[in-house]
Formats: C-alpha cells, sequence, structure tokens
C-alpha cells in the first residue's frame, strides 16, 4: 500500500488541470484532493514558488485566453501547453477581469458575473447582480478567517440626471460617461462562494461614491479601493470576515488626489499617481492600522501599451534599481484582443 506522504508528494508534482482531473478517478484520490490538508499544503507550496504573470486575452471569437508564466522567464510561444487554458465565453459579452486572488480570478460585464480557475480553465456564473444600475465596481476577495472567497458589488444612484450618456458637449463626444460629482453609492451587496451563494445586502455608514473603471485588490482578507468621501479622494476597506466598512484618509497631495489609483505592488497598499506627463509617484502605507504615507520606490511596475501590439509586450520597470525591461508574449498579438496583464499570480487546482 502506498504510503499518504507519497501520495500527496505525487500530487504535487502534477499540474493544477491533472490534478482537478484525477479527483473523478476514484472516491480514495477526490477525497484526498478535495480534502483541507492537502489544499492547504498544495498553497502553501505554490505560495514558496516563484510568482507568475498572468495575461489574459480575449478576441473578437468570444474565446477567453489565459497565458501563465513565471515572472523570473522569458514566455515564447513555445511555453509549456500546460500554461495556456482557454475558455469559450457567453456570446457578445467581454468580460473585464480583476486582479487574481490564491489562483482564482472574478470577470464581470454589466450585471453578469463569473469566478474561474486560469490555471485549470474551469469558469462558474455567478447569480446576476441585483441592480438596475449599470454603474458598478466589484471587488473580489479571499476570507482567510472563515476560508471563503467572498465578492463586493457596488452600485451607485445618479442625482437629479446628471449623466452624460452619448451626448456632445463642449465640443467632445461623450460616451458612457457618468458625471462622478453627481452619484453616491446606494447599493452595498456581497455574496459567498459556494453551493448556495446569493447576493446579500449590506449597510455602509459611509456615504461614498467609487470611481467607475478603476481596480480594487484584496489584502490579508481586507478589499480595497479608492472613492471620494466627504469631497477627497480616500481609501476604503473592507473587511471580508466582519463584513463592515472603513475609510484611510490620503495625504493631501495633488497629484494623488486628483490622478491616484490603487496598484498591486510590492505585497503593500500602493497609490500611483501620474499626471499627464512626468514622474510616477508610489504612496506605500506603511501601517495598515495608521494612516502613515511615504513614497517608497521599491518594486516593479507594470506598463501596457494600448492598443495592443503584435507580438504583445509589456514593460517591468524597477523604480530602485532604475531598469526597465521589456517582456515579449509571443502568439497572443491582435488588433482585435483585448488583452489584460497581471502579476504574483498563483497556480491552483482549486475545484469550483
Amino acid at each position: 500500500m502506498i504510503p499518504m506522504a507519497l501520495k500527496l508528494e505525487i500530487l504535487m508534482k502534477l499540474p493544477p488541470r491533472s490534478i482537478a482531473r484525477l479527483r473523478f478517478a476514484s472516491k480514495h484520490l477526490s477525497s484526498i484532493i478535495l480534502g483541507k490538508d492537502f489544499t492547504e499544503l498544495y498553497m502553501t507550496r505554490s505560495s514558496t514558488q516563484p510568482r507568475r504573470h498572468l495575461v489574459s486575452v480575449h478576441r473578437g471569437s468570444h474565446m477567453q485566453l489565459f497565458h501563465s508564466f513565471s515572472q523570473e522567464e522569458h514566455p515564447s510561444s513555445n511555453s509549456n501547453d500546460n500554461d495556456k487554458v482557454s475558455y469559450t465565453l457567453d456570446p457578445d459579452v467581454r468580460y473585464l477581469f480583476t486582479p487574481p486572488v490564491r489562483g482564482l480570478i472574478c470577470g464581470r460585464k454589466g450585471i453578469k458575473m463569473v469566478i474561474g480557475n486560469p490555471s485549470t480553465g474551469q469558469f462558474v456564473t455567478l447569480p446576476r447582480i441585483k441592480t438596475r444600475k449599470k454603474e458598478i465596481l466589484s471587488v473580489f476577495g479571499y476570507d482567510p478567517v472563515n476560508d471563503v472567497y467572498k465578492v463586493l458589488c457596488l452600485t451607485v444612484i445618479t442625482q437629479r440626471g446628471n449623466i452624460a450618456r452619448g451626448i456632445i458637449s463642449r465640443d467632445y463626444f461623450l460616451e458612457d460617461v457618468m458625471a462622478w460629482e453627481a452619484v453616491v453609492s446606494e447599493e452595498h451587496q456581497v455574496i459567498t462562494l459556494g453551493a448556495k451563494q446569493k447576493w446579500r445586502m449590506i449597510e455602509c455608514k459611509y456615504p461614498h461614491r467609487h470611481y467607475a473603471g478603476y481596480h480594487g485588490i484584496c489584502r490579508d482578507g481586507v478589499l480595497y479601493y479608492l472613492a471620494s468621501y466627504k469631497q477627497k479622494r480616500s481609501l476604503m476597506g473592507f473587511d471580508l470576515s466582519t463584513e463592515e466598512f472603513n475609510v484611510t484618509k490620503l495625504p493631501e497631495d495633488y497629484k494623488l488626489q486628483e490622478f491616484g489609483n490603487l496598484v498591486n505592488h510590492s505585497g503593500k497598499i500602493t497609490i500611483a499617481s501620474q499626471a499627464y506627463t512626468g514622474a510616477i509617484d508610489l504612496w506605500v502605507q506603511d501601517d495598515v492600522n495608521k494612516e502613515v504615507w511615504g513614497i517608497l520606490p521599491t518594486g516593479e511596475i507594470i506598463f501596457a501599451p494600448l492598443p495592443s501590439p503584435n507580438p504583445f509586450f509589456f514593460l517591468c520597470y524597477d523604480p530602485k534599481e532604475k531598469k526597465v525591461r521589456q517582456v515579449v508574449v509571443d502568439g497572443i498579438g491582435d488588433d482585435s484582443a483585448a488583452i489584460q496583464v497581471f502579476f504574483d499570480h498563483v497556480e491552483s487546482y482549486m475545484v469550483l
């Protein structure tokens, strides 16, 4: 009889897609793979491996391609096929994905939302968001206290119909642009991934308005996103365990207040600010429990060109070393492709 320790070691050497398939091989293997001990062992080891870039590509054929590779290696058309997975999307739906969390990724188009595992190619559709509003912010994260994944959605209401949609104003054509001064958060909803998943309305005691088109990030069981609170750009936090909101004051810096954008950088809460031209400032929160910020030029920043070139490439800039390196990803460049680049991705075999 094969010792359990050896079985675990064999499974650990398999790619995520193979592990996910093996759960159908026998009840014994399924109990091991879906067990909490193996899951924790796999995620612990996966998190100690070199982090990966994750490139999401959507083409007009409704095929979603995910290409992942180590941040320490150069991708090419000769890369292992285990690093490439594809998923056929709903017709005419182009999902916008949020940064990956513990191997999973969340995509949304309007009130439609999917959760997927880019390492296995498995995607599931979530219940539609309960709202008639169109301005939505969704943030995906993991609650380590209760060992569950959750999605937070915010929708907004316009005041006095002060909204620009496909109108001409001051010689500029405005399409799908909402006047952010005229909106406030109206609905706050949370869904927990699981067998009986459904959207739940929750209360927020901080009236605020999120910025359309911006991403949120998850850090240590808390979702963070930027919003206007008391007419100031502020950092909103949502604790996934307690499901409570909090507000952090940001520095009174003009570029930060006008152009600040929350980014995934160096494992800390970081806001990048840049005017139309000039240097990029990285404001890093030194202590999440204190409103102490500083400009810390460490870690790499990713710049992806628009529109997508062929072959596709992005730039990694290290402000500390003042070095730039170009990463070319062969085989995905396309004038019609919508491409997103994420980093610090870890592989997972998690079955949804």
